[in-house]
């Protein structure tokens, strides 16, 4: 049996806590395992057992002491799981910020393309404008070409045909001479 000297100050349960970590933020404990093996009782007429107490006292030491290891593991655990959260959630935020600026890029992209699409078409509009002005202009110079063509054809129709009577009544004076003549021969 573990019994503790009374003339020693003995561990305090927030000494003991403090220098195994055990106590949970925000509680304090006020026993700790060793204080359950160390403590003695006083004894009395017709007392408990004293191994019974011991050996009782001993196993709830053993059983508190591997609850609070449990706690440890379990904040370490929490701990781990907490920083791997906040790895996660940065990785989200990355990842949010990445699909955002995507989005983002492609929606300049498009307005781009659109804007580029805009412009290329008015562009061809404006060559199309100038194609067709020019093809005005050349269709109105060839009408004229052809109104001209068209009075020079009549000038030299009617210039063919002055020259066509011309020489049709001197043939006919020729033929009525020549008719004249063998007329008057005979």
């Amino acid at each position: 049996m573990a019994e503790v000297n009374t003339n020693e100050a003995p561990l305090t349960t927030s000494t003991v806590a403090a220098a195994t970590g055990s106590v949970p933020p925000g509680r304090v404990m006020r026993i700790v395992p060793l204080d359950l093996r160390q403590h003695t009782f006083k004894t009395a007429f017709r007392g408990f057992d004293k191994t019974d107490v011991v050996a009782f006292l001993t196993e709830a030491a053993d059983d508190y002491e591997h609850a609070l290891r449990e706690i440890d593991r379990l904040r370490q655990d929490l701990a781990r799981m907490e920083s791997v959260l906040a790895e996660h959630r940065e990785r989200e935020a990355t990842l949010r910020n990445t699909l955002t600026t995507a989005q983002k890029l492609c929606d300049d992209l498009k307005e781009a393309a659109h804007n580029e699409a805009k412009m290329i078409v008015r562009e061809a509009e404006g060559r199309g404008d100038l194609l067709v002005q020019k093809a005005q202009v050349r269709r109105e110079q060839i009408e004229r070409d052809i109104d001209e063509l068209r009075l020079r054809r009549r000038g030299v129709e009617g210039t063919l045909e002055s020259s066509i009577q011309a020489l049709h009544h001197a043939l006919e004076f020729i033929r009525q001479h020549d008719h004249e003549l063998t007329r008057a021969e005979c």
